[in-house]
């Protein structure tokens, strides 16, 4: 019999305290290779506290975090992401006055030895450029290679975060609400863009637009004052009746 894939992630009973606020609690998941999942709930559900417990910038009070069947609760970020992790930011992070193609040279060589080669020039690196490249024709973004990532527009900035995240070629992708202050034709354009990526890539969203949670994910899993309410298939949860009256409106 075939042994069943690793877990791409796995939460057990992970908590986080701030002084006397607890903002997860007893949190538990378990996220299969390739899956899509949202992660929803309202301003202060603890969301955003979660993304930063699972890249590692923050560590539970309580609990045990897993990436690919490995134990990763105490290892530090960079750590992680040599183990397959990226994610990005509601807030665009990026170097302002390089080029798009100079921000995604930096991304590209972080988990590789050329970033401890300090006095040799990226030009004798070649296969660099056309990852490089590749990233930035990936997020439709090959004819801006030479634009100062501060001269792109806002959903073109949010693409180029896509991509330095892509860059590493990651196995699991934390992204925290890719489509914050998008007019709705860049936020289509996102979800189409974040649709097309590679199936092998586990996705794990926190997003606010509802209608691009259920497009773009498989499951939904509801945060509600730092506790899992529900969790399962979009449609299901759609029809949750303690979802619609804490997060959809419903009375």
């Amino acid at each position: 019999m075939r042994e069943a894939p690793a877990l791409a992630l796995r939460l057990a009973d992970v908590s986080k305290e701030f002084g006397g606020l607890r903002a997860l609690d007893r949190v538990s998941l378990a996220v299969a290779p390739g899956e899509r999942r949202a992660i929803i709930g309202p301003n202060g559900a603890g969301k955003t506290t979660l993304f930063s417990l699972i890249s590692g910038e923050t560590r539970p009070t309580v609990g045990r975090i897993a990436l690919f069947d490995r134990d990763v609760t105490r290892l530090s970020p960079h750590r992680r992401a040599a183990l397959g992790l990226a994610r990005t930011y509601q807030i665009t992070n990026l170097f302002p006055r390089l080029t798009a193609l100079e921000n995604c040279l930096l991304a590209v060589q972080a988990l590789t030895p050329v970033k401890l080669h300090l006095h040799r020039a990226l030009t004798r690196y070649p296969a660099l450029f056309e990852r490089a490249r590749g990233v930035l024709d990936a997020v439709g973004l090959g004819d801006k290679e030479g634009d100062a990532a501060r001269n792109l527009s806002h959903g073109e900035q949010r693409q180029l975060e896509i991509a330095l995240a892509l860059a590493g070629m990651p196995r699991l992708l934390l992204l925290d609400e890719p489509t914050a202050g998008l007019s709705p034709a860049e936020s289509h354009s996102m979800t189409a863009l974040l649709k097309k990526l590679d199936p092998a890539i586990t996705l794990l969203v926190i997003e606010h637009d509802m209608d691009v949670a259920f497009e773009l994910t498989d499951r939904i899993t509801v945060l509600h004052y730092g506790r899992v309410v529900a969790d399962g298939f979009a449609h299901e949860v759609r029809a949750n009746p303690l979802v619609q009256e804490i997060y959809l409106g419903a009375p």
